[in-house]
């Protein structure tokens, strides 16, 4: 600080003199204040701060002795020097004893009198820093037991015998003990005693730096108070780094006082740890083993028979129409359901024994130590039927399921894990397919149709992926014009070594393993392209009509998928026409409703297809939005069509009527019964007919030929084309 920066105050009631010694103070560099008189000094203290006052004692009314006083009751931080011409020591000793820093007696030394000033300054500027100083330090200190008491973390100090002596608040809201319980206790104390080994090399550790110990894990033992926050209600994971204390002396010269360490709480991390842990091997939904748990115990159990000579069992369980509920229902019924299927199967089995959630509505059971293997098998399968035979409460509803149990026993039926598996998942698809509910042990005859599974979902996604699969057309004909109005698109496989496979042989296959929604959006897509070539080549308007599965129309994105279809070939809503069965409709007839809604608001006209072979046929065709029905080639014979097939169609083509709807006969293959659905008056007709599924190329040829014969012309060959293309 600069002299100029220095302020002093000059008080004396005589003016010649209070400006004889400002100006004395000027000439050294000082800019001082000045007050005439007691009254005013007292003021401007008041108002101001000073860093020195020179004063005089004796003055009217308010004296300097009276300002000192002032300046003590009132602790105003300033020096004061006395310039008075009072000669009495008694005089000095009062104004020394009162705080002043010095006593001037006039007249002065100018000399005397600066150095004086200097000194008395010098010794203020030291005093501010000095508190300065002090309340920095005051604060730093504030500041660490802030730190240390609100860490997140155990601070501990041990002596060189390991006894605390200090530890910070975390201590009690973690472990529950408070710091006076702790301090002077013994780390033995707080350490758990399996942990004990562990801890003696950490809470005595005497290096330093990088040296020293970090992130040693052991536990604590915590308060049985009920209130502390711990892991397993006796001890809390901690992670420990620690380091020694040393005098300011040199290391080597034993000037060990002790250890310094921090705690920290892993409670969460351990939590984490464990949880991850147990998703790696457990199904979320029913908390059992997963597939690669059930793999690594049963790849052990194998060891152990091998050494042991024991036998064991692999049980591959598939609940039986799982699908229906879960479809109609909906997920969370069907997750609450098989939650308690497995706590039903968990009652059946033994300790030993490993229940997994192997995927879906699938369960596997691994069954170490069987003393007779077929037996011991059989009477659990058979505890396993009887107990799912009663019914399942979820939400209100009363659920009955039933399973299809397939074992394989070791080690004649395999000696590996995979070979069992695979052979209890072949038993149990040979259950499925002899009715299912009941259990079967697996044997070689089996194979068969497990393997033709398996080679016909490997050759669907190969199909897929190399362009096997394509479609054909089969034209629909207005029978009072003769003009194709609509083309129906079909699905054909031709295997690059089977040639062509027939639907009916892959498309079951197809609906059980889902790829049939793969299937469907290939179809979808592939009819729109080549729906929107015939638009764009300017070939006449027709509608194509595309089948949609059950598995299809069962999925949430259904409706938006149609419609970005659609979409991306730029073609209008009414030239897609989708063609459903009575049993997607029946599957879940809201849900049904209200996405057929949802497409027939875009224009999408909807067909039921087979229509008449359906249980409940009359009853929803007033809930949906539908513009056609389908006749199903059932109800067409030969033989001028029998009497309770005639009264059947007639009634679906009056119905239809009624209802403002087209109807389509399909399999029409012969002149007599298209003769006889035009004395009906049936709207339109597809078949053998008129020509068999055709390729693209030849539907865009007969797009542009003449119509179909009409029925004034179908004797005279030179009018029009004939029936047969």
């Amino acid at each position: 600080m600069s002299i100029n920066e220095q302020k002093i105050l000059v008080v004396d009631d005589d003016p010649v003199v209070l400006k004889s010694l400002k100006d004395l103070l000027a000439i050294r560099g000082f800019n001082p204040n000045t007050a005439i008189g007691g009254q005013e000094a007292i003021c401007q203290l008041d108002q101001n701060k000073y860093d020195l006052v020179l004063l005089d004692l004796h003055m009217p009314y308010v004296s300097g002795h009276d300002v000192m006083d002032h300046i003590n009751s009132n602790k105003i931080d300033t020096s004061v020097i006395i310039v008075s011409g009072e000669t009495s020591f008694e005089a000095a000793k009062n104004a020394c004893t009162q705080g002043a820093y010095d006593f001037l007696r006039k007249p002065y030394a100018t000399d005397e009198l600066i150095i004086t000033i200097n000194n008395a300054l010098k010794e203020k500027r030291l005093q501010k820093q000095n508190a300065f100083m002090q309340l920095q330090l005051s604060e730093s200190e504030r500041l660490h037991r802030y730190i240390v008491n609100t860490s997140p973390d155990i601070i501990y100090i041990l002596d060189r015998d390991g006894h605390f002596t200090f530890i910070n608040e975390r201590i009690e809201s973690l472990l529950g003990f408070s710091k006076e319980e702790i301090v002077g206790k013994h780390y033995s104390f707080l350490v758990h005693h399996d942990d004990m080994e562990q801890a003696k090399y950490v809470f005595n550790e005497r290096r330093i730096g990088t040296r020293a110990a970090k992130n040693i894990e052991l536990r604590l033992k915590c308060k049985d108070d009920g209130k502390s926050r711990h892991f397993n209600n006796r001890t809390l994971p901690i992670e420990l780094s620690a380091m020694g204390m040393y005098t300011p002396e040199d290391e080597s010269k034993n000037s060990y006082t002790g250890t310094y360490g921090v705690a920290r709480d892993v409670t969460e991390r351990k939590i984490a740890e464990e949880t991850i842990n147990f998703q790696a091997y457990h199904d979320l939904l029913t908390k059992l083993p997963n597939r690669a748990l059930l793999r690594d115990r049963l790849s052990l159990a194998i060891n152990q028979a091998k050494r042991e000579n024991e036998k064991l069992a692999v049980m591959f369980l598939d609940l039986d129409r799982f699908k229906n509920i879960n479809d109609s229902l909906g997920h969370m019924i069907g997750d609450e359901l098989l939650q308690q299927v497995s706590m039903r199967l968990k009652e059946c089995i033994r300790a030993a024994d490993t229940l997994a959630r192997f995927g879906g509505d699938e369960f596997t059971l691994m069954l170490p130590k069987l003393h007779e293997g077929h037996e011991d098998a059989s009477k659990l399968a058979e505890k396993i039927t009887n107990t799912l035979k009663k019914p399942f409460n979820v939400d209100g509803h009363e659920l009955y399921v039933s399973a299809s149990i397939g074992i394989a026993l070791y080690p004649q039926d395999g000696t590996d894990m995979d070979s069992l598996i695979k052979h209890a998942d072949v038993a149990m698809y040979h259950v499925k397919g002899q009715g299912k509910n009941g259990y079967q042990f697996y044997s070689n005859e089996m194979n068969v149709p497990y393997i033709k599974k398996l080679s016909m979902d490997t050759g669907i996604h190969k199909a897929l992926d190399n362009d096997e699969f394509n479609l054909v057309y089969q034209p629909q004909i207005n029978l009072r014009t003769g003009e194709i109005v609509g083309v129906e698109a079909l699905l054909r496989w031709e295997h690059p070594e089977h040639g062509a496979i027939s639907p009916s042989e892959f498309i079951p296959f197809a609906e059980e393993s889902g790829l049939i929604i793969d299937i469907g959006c290939w179809v979808l897509k592939s009819a729109c392209a080549e729906l929107s070539r015939w638009r764009d080549a300017g070939l006449p308007e027709i509608r194509m009509s595309v089948n949609i599965s059950t598995r299809q129309l069962m999925e949430d994105s259904i409706v938006k998928d149609i419609i970005n279809i659609l979409k991306d070939y730029n073609l209008p809503g009414h030239c897609l026409e989708l063609e459903i069965t009575e049993h997607a409709i029946m599957n879940d007839m809201d849900s049904v409703v209200r996405k057929l809604k949802e497409l027939s608001a875009h224009d999408i006209t909807i067909a039921i297809d087979d229509f008449g072979t359906g249980y409940s046929s009359l009853s929803y065709l007033h809930k949906l939005p539908i513009q056609t029905l389908k006749i199903d080639r059932t109800f067409l014979k030969e033989s001028r069509i029998n009497k309770s097939d005639n009264t059947i169609i007639n009634t679906i083509v009056a119905m239809a009527k009624g209802l403002n709807l087209n109807v389509i006969a399909e399999g029409v293959e012969s002149q007599s019964q298209l003769e006889y659905l035009r004395e009906i008056d049936c709207c339109e007709a597809q078949g053998f007919l008129f020509g068999k599924p055709l390729p693209p190329d030849v539907i865009s040829q007969l797009l542009v030929q003449e119509p179909f014969a009409t029925p004034g012309s179908r004797s005279d060959s030179t009018k029009g084309t004939h029936w047969h293309h």
